[in-house]
């Protein structure tokens, strides 16, 4: 299989896997030949990646750290619960949130339990499952990414979970924003600025008093957008006075909102978002942090087509766990764009060798 993003796909490509809804149900299956209504469909849905059959590439292994069906019903509870808030603010309704910890309990379990069995594996979330909200798969992804970290990281059980519930809901508070403002496709205005850093406050108060909530779950959704230097929201605290947790999910939140098409700009690749954390690394996140999710995030996922140096365009087939930044590829076309019998170069050894292109839009490819 190959990894492409949706606008190189094209019609009579066959998906390689399905696409689930944010309801768990599967939208397109496992062989299914896209077409023209197929692929605006996909877009409607926010998908930006397919995985697409390809005989070159029939040999990997794709193994989710987090099943499809438990992120579909991870997404779908958060769905059914924001939506919820959402429709409660709309209608300036009070909102009943007895219930949220019990609700979420069972989602954060699920996805501990994955990522406990999937011990060690390279973390490779791509946008493959569709939403109508890009809240509901956000808050999902940074749970994942948490509390894969919080385990590399050494946290026990409960304080995983601790971690992982309020990363799932750290942007609680957006349920009560406005959603035109939420979702503007232009610029903001100063005022409709300070409405969108309110939804840390507002989060901390919708969680600090619920019986089924850890008081540092809330304080995650109150801290996640203060930075170590104080230039964060909404009190401008420091360093050591946010909490671990908090920078934790501010790390990997900002990461995910760059990997991620919004309505304002397109997605970056995820190499891209790395070099970008790192450009505020000591300043608006904790260095040994960053280094630790570089470590166990795969920059090029397995199948991601990828221009060398050299002109050659080839597939990324497996990642050095030592080194993820340097994958081994499977070089399909040569520097002229002609088709040559598949080899493989282990950029770990052939230090000279380095990717200058992901997701290369590459007019000789073709599935």
């Amino acid at each position: 299989m190959l990894l492409l993003p949706l606008q190189l796909c094209r019609p009579g490509m066959r998906l390689g896997k399905p696409i689930f809804s944010d309801d768990g149900l599967v939208l397109l299956g496992e062989r299914v030949e896209l077409t023209e209504p197929f692929l605006r469909r996909l877009e409607r849905f926010g998908i930006q990646y397919l995985y697409i059959e390809d005989k070159r590439t029939d040999d990997l292994e794709f193994r989710d750290v987090v099943s499809a069906e438990t992120r579909a019903r991870a997404v779908g509870e958060v769905r059914t619960q924001f939506r919820r808030m959402m429709d409660d603010a709309m209608k300036k309704r009070a909102v009943n949130g007895l219930m949220l910890g019990r609700a979420f309990k069972s989602v954060v379990d699920s996805i501990l339990d994955d990522i406990t069995a999937a011990r060690d594996s390279m973390l490779m979330l791509v946008n493959i499952h569709a939403s109508d909200h890009y809240l509901f798969q956000h808050s999902v992804n940074v749970c994942i990414y948490s509390v894969i970290l919080g385990q590399a990281y050494g946290y026990s059980r409960d304080e995983l979970f601790t971690l992982g519930l309020g990363a799932l809901l750290h942007d609680i508070g957006k349920t009560q924003l406005p959603q035109e403002v939420l979702l503007k496709p232009g610029r903001l205005t100063a005022e409709e600025f300070e409405v969108i850093k309110s939804h840390s406050m507002i989060g901390f108060k919708m969680l600090k008093d619920e019986p089924n909530v850890p008081l540092l779950s809330a304080h995650i959704a109150l801290q996640h957008h203060e930075r170590i230097d104080g230039t964060g929201y909404p009190r401008a605290i420091r360093g050591g006075e946010i909490h671990e947790y908090a920078r934790w999910v501010g790390l990997v939140d900002s990461y995910d909102a760059m990997t991620t098409n919004r309505v304002y700009r397109n997605a970056m690749l995820p190499h891209e978002a790395m070099e970008r954390l790192y450009g505020g690394a000591g300043t608006l996140y904790d260095q040994d942090k960053i280094a630790l999710f570089r470590d166990k995030v795969a920059i090029y996922p397995l199948g991601m087509l990828v221009a060398l140096d050299s002109g050659a365009v080839g597939v990324v087939v497996d990642v050095n766990a030592l080194t993820p930044q340097r994958p081994i590829v499977r070089v399909l076309y040569d520097e002229n764009g002609q088709v040559v019998e598949p080899y493989e170069v282990d950029l770990s050894k052939s230090l000279t060798t380095y990717i200058k292109e992901a997701n290369v839009s590459f007019a000789g490819f073709h599935s």
